[in-house]
């Protein structure tokens, strides 16, 4: 039944995790493709689009700054407010409170977003957005690892999964259909996120956890939110080394597919944005596509590994085929291959990492935001990499794919160590 529930089940059920209905693994979607339609929106358009009306002469510059303190922002925000969630006593429960405040805080930060009249006003406004819907994130994540059993995790991974590229796509054509309001752009993905976010928490039973249940939290704490020791906890270490290594990977084609297209294959300028397009919808729909088929397969047989680590390795094999290509179409078909390897990977490691999670009673939440650094730290560090191999190689971008492929490689090769799940 939906509503809050005024009672409540006791804190941390998961060792009696009951398996989910459809119904719920959709509104559960639906909550992360909404919260990626009010985030990445701006990401992708908005945010180059009101840099260039506050500050047209220094755009480029100005639209680094807002989005590499945000990218800087999401790092630490999302383990911070995970540890604050496993600790949250709330009569509403543990994630609850953050479902909701991080999606209202949200839209509060693309309001400022949108009404920006300098580029200081437009950081902090993003700075809030990152936090507010990482906090919200935090919170999402921890309901799998709450409330999914292990023989769900791979079909639901899927379903998470497939909630990116399709909150890309979504959001990106509201925007295009609400181009003449700079106001709508940014508000109308941030309310489809907060009813989404609503019905998930009206229909999740969710966990309460007592006041005397709460352990200190002092500075330790504090820093311990974005730490797990690799020795005591090795296959979450591995797991986690994997996810970095194949976003490495991930990175360097987002960042640089559109000078790869103008240098090495000799693409007009003016026509790179709407290759940019086809390809990001081919590679979106491969994606979508085997993100449900691969988590199923996997819940079916019952393992992991395989997928994940056959996933990065054909990855790896499908940047070294964008590396050589001499031809658009064969750029397509790489594209479509990295999809398929993409949609794959995140399907069964989000489902791998959830088997093998430490500390999955007291601190899920939180583990899992350390897990979400592996995903967002090389969008800093290959951009602060990618010109010095850029520059040693005389400006082949071949280059700079070949070795973001060796990366994904390894990527593949982190899997292999990991003993507590097959």
């Amino acid at each position: 039944m939906l509503g809050f529930p005024q009672g409540g089940i006791p804190a941390h059920p998961v060792s009696c995790a009951r398996p989910v209905g459809r119904v719920f693994m959709a509104v559960y979607g639906l909550a992360y493709t909404g919260l990626w339609m009010a985030l990445l929106s701006p990401i992708l358009v908005g945010l180059a689009m009101r840099v260039r009306v506050i500050d047209p002469a220094h755009a480029d510059d100005s639209l680094s700054l807002v989005v590499g303190v945000g990218a800087l922002t999401a790092l630490f925000a999302n383990p911070f407010f995970g540890r604050l969630s496993d600790r949250t006593t709330s009569r509403y429960g543990m994630r609850r409170p953050w479902l909701i405040g991080g999606a209202l805080g949200g839209a509060a930060g693309l309001m400022v977003v949108a009404q920006a009249a300098s580029v200081a006003q437009l950081l902090l406004g993003w700075c809030v957005t990152q936090l507010a819907y990482n906090a919200q994130l935090a919170a999402l994540a921890a309901i799998l690892a709450d409330k999914i059993p292990a023989s769900q995790r791979g079909t639901v991974s899927g379903i998470v999964s497939i909630s990116l590229p399709l909150g890309m796509v979504c959001g990106t054509f509201l925007v295009q259909a609400l181009v003449d309001s700079t106001l709508a752009i940014f508000m109308v993905p941030a309310a489809i996120a907060f009813a989404c976010a609503l019905v998930l928490a009206c229909a999740l039973q969710d966990s309460r956890l007592a006041s005397v249940q709460r352990a200190h939290y002092g500075w330790r704490g504090f820093l311990g939110s974005f730490w797990i020791n690799p020795l005591r906890f090795p296959d979450f270490a591995w797991v986690w080394s994997s996810r970095l290594l194949l976003f490495a990977g991930v990175a360097v084609l987002l960042t640089y597919q559109e000078f790869y297209l103008i240098h090495q294959l000799h693409c007009p300028p003016g026509e790179a944005p709407h290759r940019i397009f086809v390809s990001t919808l081919v590679q979106a729909c491969m994606l979508a596509a085997f993100s449900l088929l691969a988590g199923s397969f996997s819940d079916a047989v019952g393992r992991r590994k395989v997928f994940v680590s056959s996933a990065a390795l054909v990855y790896a094999l499908a940047l070294l085929m964008i590396a050589v290509t001499d031809s658009y179409r064969w750029f397509l078909v790489g594209m479509a291959i990295t999809g398929i390897a993409q949609g794959t990977y995140l399907a069964v490691d989000l489902a791998l990492l959830n088997d093998v999670l430490p500390e999955r009673e007291t601190q899920a939440a939180r583990n899992l935001g350390i897990f979400n650094i592996a995903s967002v730290l090389p969008q800093l560090l290959m951009p602060a990499i990618a010109p010095g191999i850029l520059a040693a190689s005389g400006e082949s971008f071949t280059a700079l794919f070949v070795m973001a492929a060796v990366l994904v490689a390894l990527g593949a090769w982190a899997i292999l160590p990991v003993r507590g799940v097959r």
